[in-house]
């Protein structure tokens, strides 16, 4: 026992020895490696050469950003392109200049020794917890470093380089001949370096002679030119960031607060942005604002990138013409000196055309700004997703509702029509009274009244959530709106409304607008590609319904006439015009299966125009861009929607206002009809009064049997109007006729005619010609038989022996099997139906 302590104890000092031993190695270790990686850093640093003046004059070659068409040919704008540089000695730039750059970059600059030892502890710290490079801490002479000898990649060996540099580079120079450096290296946007290049152009005056305000507007640039740019859409943050910049400089002791004040409230007038070699400027700015978020602005700058658009600028240039001219003629005649276009293409989202204006470098308009992304009210070119929720719902084209004067506010009496002291009873945009409408013809004549009443039935909140998925996602909450919505009462841009009108053009299918198609950096590396992210954001055949409806010229002829701007008698052209209320702006939306073309009209001081609706404003020059436009573009026709014509279906619901009580009877046999009885000879009476379509189906719900909405709060309000109707017009309903005992003898089973027909397994060929000889037994004489495959007609024969004969190939009917369908008609519309499959081969 005592043996075995005695060797515990032994082991435990050896262990001791031996781990003390381990330690001291490790630490020696630990300190070599130490010594050796400091040795490396000072080797590192000692082969850093030290900057002269000389170095600056041989700065980095900027390599520019390049941005094209789609064709990648056409040169659209050479971002720095006649680069602007006009270098200025120290005492020729105003005081301001310099204490406004000092306060808003760098408001240590006079003391410390070219870093911030806190801003790189802040930096590394953010950089860490961010695992990223998004922070930098950089003092102005970092920045000089930075812009005139290192690179732009976000590594920590270029930022330790920056910094020792820096720290070198105070040594060799005074703090003034630093600031200078800066002052005239730095980019004030596109091709403009250096202050004084910068309010030469921008304010037409030396940088010696600025203000306080004008100093804080160009000390505001350097940070995002292209952002910040008072030729941008963003003047608003712009402001912000000056006033900001004064607020640091009265922190700084630069300025009073006299002067801040002052400053604040001066007015700066810039100078009008010179025409240069610059094409479709309002579309290559959007596309700069897109890359900069994207890459950054010193990227963009210098980065060498070769960006490929969707814009078409043949279509482009056709735009600008027409928008220029029109516009001048609008200003005359309307009061409405500005206009504004966008293109899209449906099947993929491309953006091939944005006019902004109707001439960029027009300061009386203030022509650089891009109206086709800033928010308007639609006024009622909002109206087809309204009516596009209510098919959603069930609702039909064919649907009847009332266009009477109604109140709809619950908080006034339904006799009440007017629209003061919180009441709402809205006029139609001619002030006259319809009566019984069908949804067609109240979206194509655009009736306030009725499609107040068809918002009612889909839904506010459904509605707007649909216009959300379709495209305009800017739109508020449903809180925010009332049934005003239907008649344009949201703000929405343009861009948005245009892109959301080719989810009807394209059957549903949403494809985001986009405006770059590839980008490749300076090696040619691609950075990014256009990939399609098609999604069914709306029924298809909800979809087909709208564009049937917006291209219904029967439909819409009691409004805009025959022989309208709207109106293409060779093509199918589905088009909705809108003007607010205001008349602040007119709108035209017009679509095809291949392009989607939106118009706006208007002032941009949101001034009125005159009392005039959009198809007098807008409708002449959206014609003739859409004409420029179609001759280019290939001729396709919008697909039938579904008809909704089933009697199962409550009469409202497929035009009947009459009354809600069916009573159907064949016209040849006089007996009830049957399900065998067609159409053709079915003749249908209704009854039980002329009520409002509340009385007659469940809103939730409108193809439901025997439920409806009269515990609705808006049926007492709906129904006054149209009992109001009845009285006025001296309308007598009709009553219920005796129904016949007996029921339809002509149309039934027995009497449909018999097809048959024998098909070769083996299969056709597709190159040779086929003919399909069907007999058809009937008990009357047949008087038409319809031949399709594949659901798309083939030929009609109406006289005997009713034989086809056809080449497959001529019909683009391929290889493989296809459905074939055989309609045999009767003299009395007793119908018989023959399906069978038709195998094509290639021999």
């Amino acid at each position: 026992m005592e043996s075995m302590k005695r060797t515990i104890t032994a082991l435990k000092k050896r262990l001791k020895r031996i781990s003390k031993k381990t330690v001291r190695n490790y630490l020696l270790l630990v300190v070599a490696v130490g010594i050796f990686f400091v040795g490396g850093m000072f080797v590192w640093f000692a082969t850093f050469k030290i900057p002269t003046l000389d170095s600056f004059e041989a700065r980095k070659i900027s390599q520019s950003t390049k941005i094209y068409d789609q064709t990648g040919e056409v040169l659209l704008y050479d971002v720095n392109q006649d680069i602007q540089r006009s270098l200025v000695p120290f005492e020729s730039i105003s005081r301001n200049v310099k204490n406004a750059t000092i306060a808003i970059e760098d408001r240590d600059f006079y003391s410390h020794n070219g870093i911030q030892i806190k801003s790189i502890i802040r930096a590394v710290f953010a950089n860490t917890a961010s695992l990223g490079y998004s922070q930098g801490g950089s003092t102005i002479t970092q920045q000089v470093i930075k812009n005139a000898l290192l690179s732009n990649e976000k590594i920590l060996s270029r930022k330790i380089k920056e910094w020792v540099l820096a720290v070198k580079l105070e040594k060799i120079l005074t703090k003034d001949e630093i600031l200078n450096q800066y002052l005239n290296e730095i980019p004030y946007g596109g091709a403009l370096y250096g202050i004084e290049e910068a309010t030469q152009t921008y304010l037409g005056k030396k940088a010696s002679d600025v203000t306080i305000a004008e100093a804080a507007y160009m000390s505001a640039l350097p940070q995002a030119p292209t952002y910040f740019s008072p030729y941008g859409n963003h003047k608003d943050r712009l402001e912000d960031r000056k006033n900001l910049i004064i607020s640091e400089m009265l922190r700084n002791n630069f300025i009073t607060a006299q002067e801040a004040d002052a400053a604040k409230k001066e007015v700066v007038t810039f100078k009008p942005k010179e025409p240069t070699g610059l094409k479709a400027p309002h579309f290559v700015f959007y596309v700069i604002e897109e890359l900069q978020k994207k890459y950054g602005e010193e990227t963009i700058q210098n980065g060498g990138l070769r960006v490929k658009t969707s814009l078409n600028y043949e279509i482009q240039k056709k735009g600008e013409e027409i928008a220029n001219k029109f516009a001048l003629e609008n200003e005359k005649t309307f009061n409405a000196e500005n206009a504004a276009f966008v293109a899209i293409d449906p099947k993929t989202g491309g953006i091939i055309a944005m006019i902004g204006s109707r001439n960029y470098f027009d300061k009386d308009i203030d022509g650089n700004f891009n109206i086709t992304t800033a928010h308007r009210q639609p006024g009622s070119t909002f109206k087809p997703f309204v009516y596009a929720e209510a098919f959603n719902k069930g609702y039909t084209p064919e649907t009847v509702v009332f266009d009477v004067k109604t109140q709809f506010s619950t908080n006034c009496a339904p006799e009440n029509l007017t629209s003061e002291n919180g009441c709402y009873s809205p006029e139609n945009y001619d002030s006259k009274y319809r009566g019984p409408i069908t949804l067609r013809n109240s979206l194509a004549q655009s009736i306030n009244i009725s499609s107040v009443k068809t918002l009612y039935l889909a839904g506010l909140g459904d509605s707007l959530a649909l216009a959300k998925k379709m495209g305009m996602a800017s739109l508020g909450k449903a809180g925010q709106y009332g049934l005003t919505l239907v008649l344009g009462g949201g703000e929405i841009s343009p861009l948005d409304i245009t892109s959301a009108y080719s989810v009807f053009a394209n059957e549903g299918v949403r494809n985001p607008y986009v405006s770059i198609l590839e980008v490749t950096d300076s090696q040619g590396k691609m950075l990014e590609e256009y990939k399609a992210n098609p999604q069914q954001v709306l029924g298809r055949d909800s979809a087909l319904k709208i564009s049937d409806i917006l291209s219904d010229n029967v439909a819409r002829a009691p409004a805009f006439g025959q022989s309208s701007y709207l109106y293409f008698s060779n093509r199918d052209v589905a088009v909705k015009t809108g003007t607010t209320n205001d008349y602040k702006d007119a709108w035209i939306i017009g679509y095809t299966p291949s392009v989607t073309l939106g118009a706006w009209a208007g002032n941009n001081d949101n001034t009125p125009m005159e009392k005039k609706v959009a198809g007098f404003i807008v409708a002449p020059m959206w014609r003739a861009f859409m004409d420029e436009i179609l001759a280019i573009t290939p001729s396709e026709s919008f697909p039938t929607p579904p008809l909704d014509d089933s009697y199962d279906l409550p009469p409202v619901l497929r035009g009947g206002w009459q009354g809600g009580v069916s009573q159907r009877i064949d016209t040849i046999s006089g007996g009830q009809a049957t399900r065998f009885t067609p159409k053709e000879t079915t003749k249908e009476i209704l009854s039980g009064g002329v009520r409002s379509i509340l009385y007659w189906v469940n809103k939730e719900n409108p193809r439901a049997v025997g439920q409806n909405s009269q515990n609705d709060p808006q049926f007492p309000r709906w129904e006054y109007g149209v009992q109001r109707w009845i009285q006025t017009q001296g309308f007598i309903p009709e009553v219920g006729q005796v129904v016949p005992q007996g029921f339809d003898t002509v149309h039934t089973l027995e009497n449909q005619p018999v097809i048959s027909l024998s098909l070769n397994d083996s299969g056709y060929g597709a190159e040779n010609s086929l003919t399909l000889a069907p007999a058809i037994q009937a008990k009357n004489p047949i008087t038409k038989v319809e031949y399709a495959i594949d659901g798309i007609p083939l030929d009609t024969k109406t006289t005997l022996p009713f034989s086809v004969s056809f080449v497959p190939a001529d019909h683009e009917i391929l290889v493989g099997s296809h459905l074939l369908t055989i309609t045999a008609t009767d003299t009395f519309f007793n119908k018989a139906v023959f399906e069978a499959s038709l195998l094509i081969v290639s021999q």
